[in-house]
């Protein structure tokens, strides 16, 4: 690592934050961290990573602050709240939010840094607890070209696929887009995996051929598996994936756009929630789908 490379700070260690963390400690970024959880700090610390009390203080250290974190209040205390990072950070930190949150809030945020001289960036990530790991994920970036540029090598370390797709608040719509496409698959697969199994043929056969046809997708290959084994450890959990539903469904009520497959699976989302359910991983919209088909 040159060593003009910017000082990073990482904020919210969740399923998500701590591998990508610690894959830029990996490509040898200094790296500060802070979060709820003293688990994944004192983990990464042990890897190398210096540890602060505060979002203050770790905008102090550092030239770039990320953040990953589980919504919108919650980016917004880090951010501007008691202590939060614009209370720590100089003119020139730029803040880039990893977070899946409301265009709006985002845009908000944005502005408030910009009187302070931070500059922001949103930059919603796709592709799960498997893709930050494996610094494989999607990353679709809203704000200012010439701060996209800047933290374009880091993001590097974090994807394969990085797109700067507008201004502040691109990055969102983007991931809100995704969500849409992603949950409606999910429902999908679900769908068609307990119409086979009602109709009494193997889910597994089922699943193969389709994954060589048409039908195949990411959601398929990742998922058909774990809805048929019923292993719904969470990888992207339910009550998130509502929380980007609602999202979903603000934005295309705020711009006119209809959404009427996905209304269903946000309902669907949400019912889970109601039910006990929204630590499992998404792909679990398959047990009301079951259970639907069971009780018919």
């Amino acid at each position: 690592m040159p060593s003009h490379a910017p000082r990073i700070g990482f904020i919210g260690l969740g399923i998500m934050g701590k591998p990508m963390a610690r894959n830029l400690l990996a490509a040898g970024y200094e790296l500060t961290v802070h979060s709820r959880s003293h688990g994944p700090v004192e983990e990464l610390a042990g890897e190398g990573a210096a540890v602060a009390a505060s979002p203050a203080a770790v905008a102090s250290v550092s030239d770039v602050v990320i953040t990953m974190l589980p919504d919108s209040p919650d980016v917004e205390q880090v951010v501007l709240g008691d202590d939060g990072l614009a209370s720590g950070g100089g003119e020139g930190l730029l803040h880039v939010d990893m977070s899946s949150i409301d265009p709006t809030a985002t845009r908000r945020i944005a502005a408030a840094l910009a009187e302070r001289g931070i500059a922001m960036l949103d930059a919603p990530v796709s592709g799960g607890e498997r893709g930050a790991i494996d610094a494989t994920l999607s990353i679709m970036v809203g704000g200012p070209e010439v701060e996209f540029r800047r933290a374009e090598p880091i993001f590097q370390h974090l994807g394969k696929t990085i797109v700067h797709v507008g201004e502040a608040g691109a990055g969102q719509v983007t991931k809100a887009c995704n969500q849409l496409v992603v949950g409606a698959n999910i429902e999908a697969v679900a769908e068609a995996l307990a119409l086979a199994r009602q109709s009494g043929v193997d889910q597994v056969a089922v699943r193969q051929v389709l994954l060589g046809g048409f039908a195949a997708s990411r959601v398929l290959e990742a998922h058909g598996m774990r809805m048929i084994e019923g292993q719904f450890q969470p990888g992207f959990r339910v009550r998130l994936h509502a929380k980007d539903a609602r999202i979903v469904q603000s934005l295309a009520a705020e711009t006119g756009a209809v959404t009427p497959a996905f209304n269903v699976v946000a309902d669907q989302l949400d019912q889970l929630v109601r039910t006990g359910r929204g630590d499992l991983d998404h792909s679990a919209l398959y047990t009301l789908v079951s259970q639907e088909a069971a009780a018919s």
